[in-house]
């Protein structure tokens, strides 16, 4: 394999001609592996975005403020957005004083910064549906990022199973998605019930919002794992992120075949 200062020269001197040359160069930068920048306290993966679509997304939980400070200054040289999940109200005022743009989504508990306004680029859009107002955290964290995948979302909130009448007021929008993302707690019963409804791919996502036997969100993991809905598919408690990240990915995957 060749360097690319050898490239170069061959191609300088005729001797290799600029398709084979881009061909070395790809091989070259493949066998490199991926670029990162190392903060010390963490390793960067710059080139998370070319691979995956969407750039190193920072969880804020367990991070100090400098330490979320310093990675977001940092991926903004390099993309046209950031996302930080998972982050309280004290770290989000330090970040938002010290980084000029970055905004604080209070109940998505999330940052956002973006060189361009968010656009929706996919067509279609995706339905987060949340059982009750205790669970908005959770879905709001799903429909944000959805929304910074370039999705358009429809917020169906407070339809739980306790007053069913609410969903069926809503269905209709609720089928319309290319992907709907259910945010459950207590026994987490909404996501089957949405799935008998529906003929779209569903999330599900239980959340540790419940009384004892809740199990701070293993008993809606397991009705939600063991549901006899098909077309679900489930992520782990609180998991907001991986479910708007999901859903915004089939939405894109469906754009493409629109």
């Amino acid at each position: 394999m060749m360097d690319l200062e050898k490239i170069l020269k061959l191609v300088q001197a005729g001797d290799l001609d600029v398709e084979e040359a881009k061909k070395q160069i790809i091989k070259e930068g493949s066998a490199a592996g991926p670029a990162n920048l190392d903060l010390g306290f963490a390793q960067l993966d710059i080139d998370r975005e070319k691979r995956t679509g969407f750039p190193e997304v920072i969880f804020g939980e367990g991070k100090t403020a400098e330490q979320i400070e310093a990675i977001f200054r940092r991926l903004m040289e390099h993309t046209d957005r950031v996302l930080a999940t998972r982050v309280d109200a004290a770290k989000a005022a330090h970040v938002t004083a010290a980084v000029e743009g970055v905004t604080y989504h209070e109940t998505a508990r999330s940052l956002t910064w973006f060189k361009r306004p968010m656009l929706k680029v996919h067509e279609g859009y995706i339905a987060v549906v949340c059982a009750g107002t205790s669970d908005l955290p959770v879905a709001e964290e799903a429909a944000l990022t959805a929304e910074c995948l370039g999705s358009h979302v429809e917020r169906i909130f407070d339809v739980g199973v306790a007053g069913i009448h609410r969903l069926f007021r809503r269905l209709e929008l609720i089928r319309g998605a290319n992907a709907i993302v259910v945010v459950a707690g207590m026994e987490g019963a909404l996501a089957s019930v949405v799935g008998g409804l529906v003929a779209k791919p569903i999330v599900a996502v239980p959340t540790s919002i419940g009384y004892g036997a809740n199990l701070a969100g293993i008993a809606p993991l397991l009705s939600m794992l063991n549901s006899c809905s098909p077309g679900i598919s489930v992520v782990n408690i609180d998991n907001g992120f991986g479910a708007g990240y999901y859903a915004g990915l089939i939405n894109k995957n469906m754009s493409k075949r629109a």
